[in-house]
């Protein structure tokens, strides 16, 4: 469990993180989601003991990260966007010390490290020198060590940033595995991936949290349900004639395709989209009437892209700024 309550983080007067509040559950892929410059990763990098809150606190498992580092950070497995490699080791020195850093006990650490070379494929590279690796590969160190001693929460910056689309999808398999038995936080700027992987996912705007529920529900609130998609033979006028005799249609764009047929989207006002009667069983009653066969009928649906786009519209960061 981590709670993060009230959090601020001022740099200056720049207000990166503002007050921001949410509760994540175990057993979860949390995705989160933000423009450069919206404060997530100034936000994860509390979350994880490098850095204070101005205000606020966070709870890891009932430990607060800033009274309470060491039993909190236990808790904890951490990719940051650039992992903190030591160029000069080997990968199996650098996560044997890793392992020693976590205080994995003297025992357990050559079953650990092996373990974790295992899942992310770094065996075939063990003994070579972290500076002649791929950058794709050198991610793999990187995430081996955050999920090194399989902590209860995983935290995961632009985890797959440098690997080619078969690493890609495998990583993508490994964090689906880990949510089995772990809390995973996933910040990526690509979002088909965190719609391919996430089960929540939270956007933050102007330190602010903006959205906050599943990619479906986000998808269908932004949708409204008040849009519909039809595809007909018939003319365009044609089209307005038929459309124009039901009630509750606000907007309609009608254009001609390339396979010589009228595409229209119908927007609807509140009212017809909660009224007990569902619309499209009006326009294919009134299509059929009239003699005009539809060729699509389909509710119209937000992307996740259009979903980001719309929360996040406005954000203005400085160029320079980074990702605070």
């Amino acid at each position: 469990m981590i709670e993060v309550k009230n959090l601020v983080k001022k740099y200056g007067t720049h207000l990166a993180v503002d007050h921001l509040d949410f509760q994540l559950e175990p057993g979860r892929i949390y995705g989160f989601l933000g423009p450069n410059g919206a404060g997530k990763s100034t936000t994860m990098n509390i979350m994880t003991g490098y850095l204070g809150a101005t205000e606020g606190e966070v709870v890891i498992d009932g430990h607060d990260i800033l009274k309470e580092p060491e039993e909190a950070k236990k808790h904890i497995g951490y990719l940051p966007e650039l992992p903190p490699l030591y160029m000069d080791m080997t990968v199996q020195e650098y996560l044997e010390f890793a392992a020693e850093l976590k205080e994995i006990p003297r025992k357990e650490r050559e079953n650990a490290v092996g373990q974790v070379m295992e899942i992310t494929k770094l065996k075939d590279v063990e003994y070579r020198l972290i500076r002649n690796l791929s950058k794709g590969y050198r991610q793999r160190v990187g995430l081996a060590q955050a999920i090194l001693g399989f902590p209860d929460i995983i935290i995961l910056d632009e985890p797959t940033v440098g690997l080619d689309p078969k690493q890609i999808i495998e990583i993508r398999e490994l964090i689906r595995d880990m949510a089995k038995e772990h809390t995973v936080i996933l910040s990526s700027h690509i979002l088909a991936e965190v719609r391919e992987v996430c089960d929540y996912i939270m956007i933050i705007s102007r330190g602010k949290l903006v959205a906050s529920d599943t990619p479906d529900n986000l998808e269908h609130l932004m949708a409204g349900q008040n849009s519909l998609e039809i595809e007909t033979k018939a003319e365009p006028e044609e089209v307005r004639r038929i459309l124009r005799g039901i009630t509750g249609i606000e907007k309609l764009e009608l254009k001609r395709t390339a396979e010589h047929t009228t595409y229209a989207k119908i927007e609807m006002g509140t009212a017809a989209s909660e009224g007990e009667q569902d619309i499209r069983e009006s326009i294919f009653l009134a299509f059929a009437e009239a003699g005009c066969p539809l060729l699509m009928l389909k509710t119209s649906k937000a992307s996740l892209e259009e979903v980001f786009m719309e929360l996040t519209q406005g954000e203005e960061a400085a160029a320079d700024a980074g990702d605070l």
